[in-house]
């Protein structure tokens, strides 16, 4: 494992850009910083539209060739990419907790994740298939195919620098196309650094690009206002992702959005209590709650509430925050001064407005983007923490009666990504997990993410699906191709 130093000087800091690393167009470049520090790690290069230009003339230079080519080939880059992540895991786990901020081990635990969907999506792709048959009128032959979709665009959150990239490029090589990633301007190191990966294991340049920059309305209007471009995939809010539907509606774009969560989380009175406090501080703290399938709201049967909250509370004011790298540390930074805020705002609107602070509720104090681990209760109707993304360490509790109550409750936001809920019914297993409106359902488990399953959400959360053997259908076109009949009628 490098030291903090080494590793940071051996990611690339240009645009990665047919292979290699490249600076911008203009020369720019911008400020990388440690949250956990507010120090500056790196300068990499800051893209243009000329930039991203280039970078679209590549990919669609390269898609024919990359399209053509056999599936198992394009199946061994993507494991060999998988087997090079694995390795240097160290390496890119470090890389996150210093230009994200998350704490060690569930760095770790992302590039497995994130790695994961090299490997999956290496087996699928030779198992892209077709069917054919007969005209049941008997006047042809029926055959469809299936066709990469041709150059992509992802635009990556900072939240999982790896994860998000990886399960968006996965599939699109595996299909056979092209990607351009515009990462996060937080944390663009760790995908130069998959880009790097991905040229040393033989991916042919221009295949997939790397953009990072500062203007990434301006850079990705550019790209998709060109007729070359023939999708696009985001993950982050909801805000943003009408903005680039709007934006893809001009040239018909094929589109994936994850967008925002509001995620519920039920504890019912016949729930194993210890389990549902384990599974809140999953689905609540992983990430130090930066996540859109965090648990926003915890909804708890009245009965138990108290049993509940008290132990949750417990669990949540024995964590520590500091560093990722330090292994006393359980929570790292929040991502920036400003998103740090909002979470304040958030928890300090409810506490005025009559909420309890159990435990936290403040920023602390020192250098880099810290806020204190927190549970509030007793929230007032209206307050916008129940409504709002909170994202961040902030375990939201409110109290039910019924089992209706706790559905209306829970299907009552604009968001259906996530939901939650632990029950050691049966019956009301089935129930809840039809009555949730809600793309992923959650049962008696506080993480559900997988790359072998589908990841999507319905309502605002976003349109189509990440992951799993669904995953690659994004990234293909059906094509029917009307043949002669076999046999000529007599």
């Amino acid at each position: 494992m490098k030291t903090a130093e080494e590793l940071i000087a051996s990611v690339p800091t240009g645009l990665w850009h047919r292979g290699a690393s490249a600076p911008s167009e203009s020369g720019r470049t911008f400020e990388v910083l440690n949250p956990a520090t507010g120090t500056v790690l790196a300068e990499v290069a800051d893209a243009t539209p000329a930039d991203a230009r280039a970078a679209l003339d590549a990919a669609v230079a390269a898609a024919d060739d990359w399209a053509a080519t056999p599936p198992r080939k394009r199946a061994e880059i993507l494991r060999a990419a998988f087997e090079t992540v694995t390795a240097r895991a160290d390496d890119f786990a470090l890389l996150m907790t210093l230009e994200m901020g998350k704490v060690l081990p569930e760095a770790r635990g992302e590039v497995a994740y994130g790695a994961e969907f090299l490997r999956w999506f290496s087996e699928e792709a030779v198992r892209i298939g077709g069917r054919t048959a007969t005209a049941p009128a008997g006047t042809g032959e029926i055959l469809v195919t299936r066709e990469p979709v041709g150059p992509c665009l992802a635009i990556t959150p900072w939240n999982f620098p790896l994860a998000m990239g990886t399960r968006k490029i996965g599939p699109a090589l595996a299909a056979g196309a092209t990607m351009i990633v515009k990462p996060a301007e937080d944390t663009p190191l760790t995908m130069l650094a998959l880009g790097q990966v991905f040229t040393e294991v033989g991916l042919p340049a221009g295949v997939l690009s790397v953009l990072p920059t500062t203007d990434a309305a301006t850079v990705v209007a550019e790209l998709m206002n060109d007729t070359r471009l023939r999708k696009v995939s985001f993950t982050g809010s909801t805000g943003v992702g009408k903005i680039l539907l709007a934006q893809a509606a001009g040239n018909v774009l094929r589109t994936s959005m994850e967008l925002g969560g509001n995620a519920p989380f039920i504890v019912f009175d016949d729930a194993d209590i210890d389990a549902a406090v384990e599974g809140a501080m999953a689905a609540k703290m992983r990430n130090g709650g930066e996540a859109c399938t965090a648990a926003n709201r915890i909804l708890v049967h009245n009965p138990v509430r108290e049993q509940f909250s008290a132990a949750l509370t417990e669990r949540i004011a024995a964590l520590r925050t500091g560093p990722g790298w330090h292994d006393y540390s359980n929570v790292g930074p929040i991502i920036n001064a400003g998103q740090r805020s909002s979470i304040a705002e958030l928890v300090d609107a409810a506490a005025a407005a009559g909420a309890r602070v159990r435990t936290g509720g403040a920023v602390v104090d020192g250098p880099g983007f810290f806020y204190q681990p927190t549970v509030i209760d007793e929230i007032p109707d209206g307050c916008a923490i129940l409504t709002e993304e909170i994202f961040g360490p902030v375990a939201a509790i409110v109290g039910f009666d019924t089992e209706e109550e706790a559905i209306a409750a829970a299907n009552d936001t604009e968001y259906g990504l996530a939901a939650y809920f632990y029950s050691q019914n049966l019956a009301r297993v089935q129930r809840v997990s039809r009555a949730l409106q809600a793309g992923m359902v959650g049962v008696n488990r506080g993480v559900i993410s997988d790359p072998a399953a589908p990841f999507g959400g319905i309502k605002q959360s976003g349109l189509g699906t990440e992951g799993g053997s669904e995953g690659i259908e994004e990234y293909l076109n059906i094509k029917y191709i009307a043949l002669p009949p076999a046999y000529p009628a007599k």
